[in-house]
């Protein structure tokens, strides 16, 4: 075990220039470190004291040839100033030390001691600034060692945990490395049970930023010292210690481990971000249709298996654009990446991702036995996205304002342009408000309407359904249209119709008979309601919706990095 040496008061009365010494108060304070000795033969001292100094004087010195209350303002300055003790010769008697002093000494444990016999304070200085300089150069030699084996152990495998066992043989006390939201580290083995309360007991080390700092579970306290780099804490160092008087030596060499630690992190940092620049690029060609090598495909994806199926889920970030330079966004983009590949993978899911500034692609694979199945993956990626929407991690991500698209099921991983281009669609209906659901599958006509938008036929289907009138609306500023559809919408019911129209039944019977006129009288027979309807849709998917030429897909995906 190699601990920091510290010099006490008690380790110095061992010492043969104070064979004579004598401690007549402040006995509690006999553990108090010495960082070094200094002579005073004088009252104003108080630019020569900088705390820690154990002080060498003679009677006269100490004021104790004068009245007790100027040499109780000694004593009372020698404390306020952080001395941690003092040692007078004054001969064969103490006589000359107040009762006062003697109380404010024991009060504050701040040790007295006399020296019975002269003695020479330059054979004291000169053996204890000896100790204390040769001490202090081990030290630097221990800290340059543990400082090499650091080093060296962060280019080892699994390099944290040895770091922490190299820290449990140094201090004989239990060390962890707690990452927020992440695998955690921790040794020896009994400490694992530590690692959830102490992460409780921070409830998001990402946000809170805690400097170095101490704090006590379970009675046991422990040192904290943050794990930085690039800008960010990566997580936390935590050890066990005995109180928070610790010397230099402990705080030299956690920070030599954290930033051992934080060169590891670094390392791998760089390795995933580049990890996910391939993925990024392989995603975006599979959706665009490029082609691509078999041997890259099985890097982001599953064993490509019979019962693997494939969706694309798309994400658009509908807030503004993130004003950030290249590494801000490298550090934002990795971030969400691996957000979304753990809660990906939390629902029974095999992530691949492309993420954009405004727009995230995920090629979502998941294993499907038989199509009782299928019921129970649309309600993983339900409880997904609604998993989603609640994230809000400033400047990174805000799922509250994200609207979503799912594609169709497929086994084919050629077929994943087509998906892209569902999911896009099943986003444009949502962005006009024509469907809520997420699922390609689910928009019902549209997946018709869509297909024919391209063709230039939705215009004259609409035009020989509502074109009277349409026409009519437009040359009367009338509201026919929207009263058809509510009245499509409440299955005939006048009543109903008429409430959500906000007018007498009288207006609307009277809507009514213009409608048959324009449109003819069985306007409502199945066949005729059943087109007129689709006419209807087709007709705001035309007018308020955005064309899908609008967002050029090889566009979109070119510029999501």
């Amino acid at each position: 075990m190699i601990s920091g040496f510290v010099l006490t008061i008690k380790d110095v009365l061992t010492r043969n220039t104070f064979q004579h010494a004598k401690v007549i108060a402040g006995k509690n304070g006999l553990n108090k470190q010495v960082k070094w000795t200094h002579i005073l033969d004088t009252n104003e001292f108080e630019s020569f004291i900088n705390g820690g100094e154990l002080i060498l004087t003679t009677s006269a010195g100490a004021g104790l040839q004068v009245d007790s209350q100027i040499q109780l303002t000694y004593f009372e300055k020698l404390i306020e100033r952080e001395a941690v003790g003092i040692c007078i010769e004054v001969g064969t008697t103490a006589n000359g030390i107040s009762d006062e002093t003697i109380k404010l000494a024991d009060e504050n444990n701040f040790p007295i001691i006399i020296f019975e016999k002269v003695v020479k304070f330059v054979d004291i200085t000169q053996d204890l600034h000896f100790l204390i300089i040769n001490q202090h150069h081990l030290e630097l030699n221990k800290l340059n060692l543990l400082s090499k084996k650091f080093n060296e152990l962060s280019l080892s495998p699994n390099g944290i945990l040895k770091i922490l066992q190299e820290l449990n043989a140094t201090f004989q006390k239990s060390t962890l490395f707690i990452k927020g939201g992440a695998k955690s580290y921790y040794y020896p083995p009994e400490a694992r049970e530590l690692t959830e309360e102490i992460r409780s007991k921070f409830n998001d080390f990402k946000e809170s930023n805690i400097g170095q700092s101490f704090f006590t579970l379970n009675e046991v306290k422990f040192a904290l010292f943050p794990v930085k780099g690039l800008g960010q804490v990566w997580g936390y160092l935590c050890l066990e210690v005995k109180d928070s008087s610790l010397d230099e030596f402990f705080f030299t060499v956690m920070d030599c481990a954290a930033l051992a630690i934080a060169q590891i992190m670094l390392r791998k940092r760089t390795i995933e971000e580049r990890k996910q620049n391939l993925e990024d690029e392989l995603v975006r060609n599979l959706l665009l249709g490029k082609n691509y090598e078999m041997d890259d495909l099985q890097t982001i994806t599953p064993s490509l298996t019979m019962n693997f199926y494939y969706r694309v889920v798309l994400i658009k970030t509908n807030y503004p654009e993130l004003n950030l330079i290249e590494e801000e966004w490298e550090e934002v983009k990795l971030q969400r990446s691996m957000m979304f590949k753990s809660l990906f993978k939390k629902h029974g899911l095999y992530p691949a991702i492309a993420i954009g500034k405004n727009e995230i692609a995920v090629i979502s694979s998941y294993e499907q036995l038989n199509e009782e199945q299928s019921i129970t993956v649309n309600k993983k990626f339900t409880q997904l996205i609604q998993t989603i929407t609640k994230i809000k991690e400033s400047n990174i991500f805000d799922g509250s304002k994200c609207s979503f698209g799912v594609s169709n099921v497929y086994r084919n991983i050629d077929f994943l342009s087509k998906s892209y281009e569902e999911s896009r669609q099943v986003l444009i209906l949502q962005d006009s408000r024509k469907v809520e659901t997420y699922f390609y599958e689910n928009i019902g006509v549209y997946r018709l309407l869509l297909l024919l938008q391209d063709s230039g036929h939705l215009e004259s289907y609409i035009k020989d359904y509502l074109g009277p009138l349409i026409k009519y609306d437009q040359e009367m500023k009338s509201e026919l249209l929207t009263t058809l559809e509510v009245y499509l919408d409440c299955c005939g019911s006048k009543k109903d119709a008429s409430e959500r129209l906000f007018i007498v039944r009288q207006t609307l019977y009277h809507r009514l008979g213009k409608m048959k006129q324009l449109i003819g009288q069985d306007f409502m027979e199945p066949m005729n309601r059943l087109a007129i309807e689709t006419a209807i849709k087709a007709y705001h998917l035309l007018k308020d919706g955005p064309h899908p030429s609008d967002f050029s897909k090889e566009v979109t995906l070119e510029h999501m990095n």
